[in-house]
């Protein structure tokens, strides 16, 4: 049965494994518009862009998930019991209390971030808190908490901002192609061409992918984790039955950051490899199998 501490190697391995992925990518798409254009330092560009952003990534991309999300910090007097019940999770599962943030919306979500247990947060919408009851709300909490102490908050926290700035990349790439970019008119310069194009439409593609192989694996672990932890899997059964029943998208959603919720912050349906989450139904079952 997974534990709490089961796969932190392998997240770990993970997180270096997406940070050195898109270094690749990025210097080969580089390298490809250098050739297009005839610029060398266009590789160099990118390379140094590559590296300074697996740097931001590491540090900043925790902030950028939370402020993207609109949440600000649990005031500690109006969300006690919040926070009440986030401290006697985190001393059960042996972590430091992570900050907590409200995000204002009406439809149940939550997500964890950070880069590491000392520096983590959890962020529950006003919807979730009016909907669950104490019980739900803990099975929920140590879901978020099992993230955290299983690290792979890190690699899907940095998914955030490398897996955007691919896309973004990309973009600018097909804009540039479309709106007047490049003067090659021989065969080498059209192969080079399309070849920049098929880069420019796979990266975003692969990207995408990452995330949704990243989220939907670790949640069948962190719900195994957040049962263990309460040691009542009742309790986050049936909060994500309660969850799953809002079928409206969050205000602020976004594609970026949808694999972080412990549901679809769009309320999709979408099943199979498209799906940022395994079926509700599924996790449900394999919760009340404990």
């Amino acid at each position: 049965m997974a534990t709490l501490y089961t796969q932190q190697d392998k997240n770990i391995r993970k997180t270096w494994l997406l940070m050195s992925t898109f270094f690749v990518l990025v210097v080969a798409i580089g390298f490809v518009f250098s050739q297009i254009y005839g610029d060398p330092s266009i590789l160099y560009i990118f390379f140094i862009f590559a590296l300074f952003m697996n740097i931001f990534s590491y540090w900043n991309s925790a902030n950028i998930a939370l402020r993207v999300s609109g949440a600000r910090l649990a005031d500690e007097v109006q969300y006690r019991d919040l926070h009440n019940i986030i401290e006697n999770l985190a001393i059960t599962a042996g972590l430091p209390k992570p900050k907590i943030y409200i995000i204002d919306d009406p439809v149940p979500n939550a997500f964890a971030t950070g880069r590491n247990k000392e520096h983590a947060a959890i962020a529950f919408t006003t919807g979730i808190l009016s909907i669950l009851d104490r019980s739900e709300l803990e099975g929920v909490a140590a879901h978020e908490l099992s993230h955290i102490g299983n690290k792979d908050i890190l690699v899907s926290t940095v998914a955030v901002v490398l897996a955007g700035f691919i896309s973004l990349i990309a973009d600018a790439f097909l804009r540039s192609r479309i709106y007047g970019g490049g003067s090659d008119r021989n065969s080498k310069g059209n192969i080079l061409v399309l070849i920049g194009i098929v880069l420019a439409i796979l990266a975003p593609i692969f990207a995408t992918l990452v995330q949704l192989a990243i989220s939907r694996k670790r949640e069948f672990l962190a719900d195994a984790s957040g049962a263990l932890l309460t040691r009542y899997p009742e309790g986050l059964a049936n909060a994500l039955s309660k969850i799953s029943s809002h079928n409206a998208p969050m205000k602020k959603a976004h594609k970026a950051t949808a694999h972080l919720f412990i549901a679809n912050p769009f309320g999709s349906r979408v099943k199979g490899l498209f799906s940022t989450h395994p079926p509700v139904e599924d996790r449900i079952k394999a919760l009340m199998s404990k």
